[in-house]
């Protein structure tokens, strides 16, 4: 999809937590950012554990397609709040919103991560 095609980042946010909401689960804004055009960061949790972070990011084609950029793992669990702290403050632009749902990538299309 390009760039003139790309959804205005308020309704696909909406969409998005409508998805999770009709799911069963739960879903909060973290960050409001510009509603058109705003980048979006999603952090992924399931019964507020296991928390997985994607953005998208450009791919070599002009596309844009979700990368997981940080995962849970003992020795990081205060990263990932770190993380998503200094990315709001880089982007004032950026949305950051948690989807809180078992197997939150299927929301976004990717099939469900191993282990």
């Amino acid at each position: 999809m390009s760039e003139e095609a790309r959804l205005p980042a308020r309704l696909e946010i909406g969409a998005l937590i409508r998805l999770a909401q009709n799911g069963g689960g739960f879903a909060a804004v973290l960050k409001s950012g510009d509603d058109q055009a705003g980048s979006i960061v999603l952090l992924l949790t399931e019964n507020g554990a296991n928390p997985r972070v994607y953005e998208r990011m450009p791919q070599l084609d002009g596309s844009r397609s979700w990368h997981c950029s940080m995962r849970h793992s003992v020795d990081n669990a205060e990263r990932i709040s770190e993380y998503l702290a200094r990315r709001g403050e880089q982007d004032s632009d950026l949305w950051i919103v948690e989807l809180d749902i078992v197997n939150g990538e299927r929301l976004i299309g990717l099939p469900e991560p191993k282990g």
